[in-house]
Formats: C-alpha cells, sequence, structure tokens
C-alpha cells in the first residue's frame, strides 16, 4: 500500500526519485553491527569447533593434526549412530506429546475469561524452572523407595521409572514435555488472540459448533504458528542435555544417551575433545538443515498467517 502511494504521487509530480529512494528501506550498514556480533559470538567459535574436529586433543596438552580421522572413527561406531536414533526418537515423541497438548492448553487459556487467566499463569510457572532443578524433583518423584510410591501408596507407582530401559526414553519425553509445554502453550495462545473474530461471528450465524469452528478456523489459522512451534520443538531437542544429564545421566545403560549426552561424555569423561567437536559438528548441521528444511515449508516469503489463509 505504502508502495502504491509513492508510485501515485511520484505520477503526479509530489515526489521526487530521490525522495522514494530515500524511504526505499534502512541503509545496509544498519546491519553491520549485528552481523559483527553473529561473527564473533556464532561463526569464529563454529570454526574453532570444526578444526578441532580434525585434531586429536584431550584438552590440556597439545593438539595433534589427524585430518578426518574422529570423523572415520565417529561415523563407523555403532554408538554414534545408537545416539543419533535416540535423538530422533526424542524429537519424533516431544512433537507427538508437547503439539497436541500446547495447542489445546493455548485455545483454552486464549479466552478472555478471568479463570482462563489464572490457569495461563500456572500453566507457565514450570518454565519459570531451571531445567537442573526439574530433574532433580523428578528424580525424587520417580524414586521406586521413597518417590510417588510411598506417598500415594499405589502400587502401580512403585515401578523402576529412570531404571528401566524400556521406560527411561519415555519418562524423558514426559519431563521435558512438563517443561516446554507452557512455551508453546504461548505461542498458541498469542496466535489464537490474532484470529478475526468475525471468522467466529460468522461460524455460529451458520450453525457451526465449537469442534467445527477449530478445525476450520483456528488450526487453519494456526498453520504458520504450528510450523513456528514445530521448529523450535524439533530444532530444540538436539540440545537436551542438562535435564537429561541429571535426571538419568544417559542411563540405564545407553538407553537416554542422545547425541548432546555422548558429546558432553566424550569430551569431558573420555578427555577425547577431537571426537566431541565432531559430534558438535554434526548437531550444527542436523539442525541448520532441519530448520531450513522446515522454514521452506512453512514459506513464510509467502505473506503473513491472514495473508496466506
Amino acid at each position: 500500500m505504502q508502495s502504491q502511494a509513492i508510485a501515485t504521487e511520484r505520477a503526479v509530480g509530489r515526489v521526487s526519485p530521490g525522495a522514494v529512494n530515500h524511504r526505499a528501506g534502512p541503509h545496509p550498514l544498519m546491519a553491520v553491527p549485528a552481523l559483527v556480533f553473529f561473527s564473533v559470538f556464532a561463526l569464529l567459535p563454529l570454526g574453532g569447533v570444526v578444526v578441532l574436529s580434525l585434531m586429536r586433543w584431550d584438552g590440556v596438552a597439545d593438539p595433534s593434526w589427524i585430518g578426518f580421522g574422529n570423523w572415520g572413527a565417529a561415523l563407523t561406531d555403532p554408538a554414534t549412530y545408537h545416539a543419533i536414533w535416540l535423538s530422533v526418537q526424542v524429537m519424533v515423541f516431544s512433537w507427538l506429546f508437547q503439539t497436541p497438548v500446547s495447542l489445546l492448553l493455548g485455545v483454552l487459556v486464549a479466552g478472555r475469561s478471568r479463570y482462563r487467566a489464572v490457569l495461563g499463569v500456572l500453566y507457565f510457572l514450570p518454565l519459570l524452572l531451571s531445567s537442573a532443578a526439574i530433574a532433580i524433583a523428578f528424580k525424587a518423584l520417580l524414586d521406586p523407595n521413597f518417590g510417588m510410591s510411598r506417598a500415594f501408596g499405589v502400587a502401580a507407582l512403585s515401578r523402576d521409572w529412570l531404571g528401566d530401559p524400556a521406560l527411561a526414553l519415555f519418562v524423558v519425553v514426559f519431563v521435558i514435555g512438563w517443561q516446554f509445554i507452557p512455551f508453546h502453550t504461548l505461542l498458541y495462545q498469542a496466535g489464537v488472540r490474532q484470529i478475526p473474530a468475525q471468522l467466529y461471528e460468522a461460524a455460529q450465524l451458520d450453525g457451526a459448533g465449537a469442534v467445527r469452528q477449530f478445525f476450520h478456523i483456528t488450526l487453519p489459522q494456526l498453520r504458520y504458528t504450528i510450523l513456528t512451534s514445530s521448529t523450535l520443538m524439533l530444532v530444540g531437542s538436539l540440545t537436551y542435555f542438562d535435564l537429561v544429564f541429571v535426571l538419568t545421566g544417559g542411563g540405564p545403560g545407553n538407553a537416554t544417551r542422545f547425541l548432546p549426552l555422548d558429546m558432553y561424555l566424550n569430551g569431558f569423561s573420555n578427555n577425547d575433545m577431537g571426537r566431541a567437536s565432531t559430534l558438535a559438528v554434526l548437531l550444527v548441521v542436523a539442525g541448520l538443515a532441519l530448520s531450513l528444511g522446515l522454514a521452506r515449508l512453512a514459506r513464510f516469503s509467502r505473506g503473513s498467517q491472514l495473508e496466506g489463509s
């Protein structure tokens, strides 16, 4: 609209070509501070990690050049593929658990009722706690000797949730969801409040109930919010470390030794910084590929949520 107005004014002689160029946008030099900041704190450390992935270093002695030796060892080690497979499972199960729950909660607390505002505050509380504190709390609750089984006297709760390899992964996914569902709920709440009320009013006049309004109005209007939340959720799954480290330590066995935790253990437990740097580069590449793929799917350049509806 602004460009059309400028073109009209220019056609009638009210705006000079220099004024049009002046109003075209911010000067490219304004991006220099952000580029410098990004280069110093992102690109430079990433370059250092790439160089370390080509060296043998225990973190103390001088590093020695070994070329792609770390890459060959990492890509031929079954433990690496096991860690990658666990990370993929965490991404999938976290998305399947967090997305519907946070979407429904976001729609619920988006209302203007006072009790919904109170619920929104309560749902947001887990996000204010640190991952380490959450892990310690759940580790105590799930302890088979003095946890929930002792508190409630329910025999079904006396299982060794964190000591059973078949259950530990799903327990970790649940705890991760418990912490981060409030954040995605906030995203969906903001998205729902941006939907024009006229759409719901027209649907009510046509006799559509709450369920039909949800599937035919709310979900289509939230498609870009869903993609944004999914991007943050899936890429964020590649960074889970502190909560898993405190909660299970990668156990029992290697049942929860995800790729970020495997990177840490290789670097600081096995004193193999070169191997850890290789895994770090793999995480960066996987995160970038996933982000670019989801951004391409979202087609953000085609317009806003309402323009694409």
